[in-house]
């Protein structure tokens, strides 16, 4: 969150960045959450949509501090705010007994025909709904930011700058986003794992973000993870939780509707920005080559397509296919646009080999749309898959269009 998360000089630069960069995201018409890891930007897009608000900031320790011994001081501010066109609570999971309140405001703005709009932006919540608080009955949307997508950057969109040091607003235009995104991760560790008391070691947190780096765009198996960061399997599963639960990581699951096959049990596991596997992943002499940054292409092509997922008008989900026989495609992208298909390979040359995932689900789902991604500039059709440079598609990849518009030539 800019202006909170200032690394260096750079927090001027990054601010005239954001500046310039409009969002995709489109706010629903009444109240809702907005929820994103630190840094997608949330305070700032606000700021900017809603510039006559009252901006209730809850990663100030005396705010915090005001509203924790009364909530009910924010009724007070709302009442000395009668021009505010919203009421802004950033980090709402800071202070969620502020939740009761704005839900007694919002019932009695209901009563009398009107009172302030709320917007509650947030960076977990899992930890809201796991502390059985009331996320208001139903009557805010649940909206989500995610880091920048290609699209909305046009032409400060740079591929292999992306594919290093990720899209996060915070990070991109720093002038040394590989420290920076060390500082973030150090942020995380320290102001909510640590602060908040998540974890009884935080050695050995950081022991397990090394390991579950390795897992990043792999089929997750929790028990080797544990293994490596010397930690049992239920401790190994609480940490995975914790990541879940601040949005740093996910799971994404198998495809499975309609199977024509027996498809593997485990979800596979994404850092959510390809910046962040890089500052948790440990580089040496053993990693095989291109193993790094085949995973780093992996998870920027997954977070554009959760975003376009969770942008796009209409329900779609994410996941992924994997048979017991090991036959794989990468992504799989269901919803009310149709079913799509991605394959990702970190290659400058297309093999055949490389289309035999994408042709046994197209068998199994004669409907789906098949696109192979590759660092190759060429752009072709090859017995029903459309090849295609990943950065082209991913500077194509708007919300509202289906993700898999962008042709090639027949071969």
């Amino acid at each position: 969150m800019v202006g909170t998360m200032r690394f260096g000089d750079t927090a001027a630069i990054v601010r005239l960045t954001m500046a310039s960069v409009p969002r995709f995201f489109t706010p629903p018409a009444g109240h809702f959450f907005l929820f994103g890891p630190r840094g997608t930007g949330k305070t700032w897009w606000a700021r900017q949509a809603y510039p006559n608000a009252l901006h209730v900031d809850l990663l100030d320790p005396e705010t915090v501090r005001r509203l924790g011994a009364r909530p009910e001081r924010l009724r007070e501010m709302i009442a000395a705010a009668p021009t505010a066109d919203a009421v802004v609570i950033d980090e709402v999971q800071k202070l969620p007994e502020l939740l009761e309140v704005v839900h007694a405001v919002i019932e009695e703005g209901r009563r009398r025909g009107g009172g302030p709009r709320f917007v509650l932006t947030g960076s977990s919540p899992r930890k809201l709904r796991r502390g059985g608080v009331n996320l208001l009955g139903g009557r805010a949307a649940e909206c989500w930011l995610h880091p920048y997508m290609a699209a909305e950057l046009g032409t400060q969109f740079h591929f292999a700058a992306a594919a290093e040091s990720g899209l996060l607003p915070v990070i991109h235009g720093a002038e040394e986003p590989q420290a920076n995104l060390s500082a973030y991760n150090a942020l995380y560790i320290r102001e909510e794992v640590q602060a908040e008391g998540l974890v009884r070691s935080v050695g050995s947190f950081a022991r397990f973000l090394e390991a579950i780096s390795f897992s990043h765009a792999s089929v997750l198996n929790l028990a080797n993870v544990a293994r490596e960061c010397e930690v049992s399997r239920k401790t190994a599963e609480g940490y995975l939780d914790i990541l879940e639960d601040l949005l740093l990581g996910y799971r994404l699951p198998v495809f499975s509707r309609r199977a024509k096959r027996q498809l593997a049990a485990h979800p596979k596991f994404y850092f959510f920005d390809a910046g962040v596997f890089r500052a948790n992943r440990p580089a040496g002499p053993l990693d095989e080559p291109g193993e790094i940054d085949g995973a780093a292409l992996e998870g920027l092509v997954a977070q554009h397509l959760r975003a376009w997922c969770h942008y796009s008008p209409g329900r779609h989900q994410v996941s992924y296919w994997l048979t017991r026989s090991q036959v794989e495609v990468d992504f799989v992208i269901y919803g009310e646009s149709g079913i799509h298909a991605v394959e990702v390979k970190n290659t400058g040359r297309i093999r055949p080999e490389h289309l035999r995932g994408l042709k046994a689900f197209g068998a199994d789902y004669p409907t789906a749309r098949l696109a192979l991604l590759t660092r190759s500039r060429e752009r072709l059709v090859i017995d029903g898959v459309t090849c295609l440079p990943v950065d082209e598609f991913l500077a194509g990849l708007t919300p509202g269009t289906p993700p898999l518009s962008i042709e090639g030539r027949t071969a």
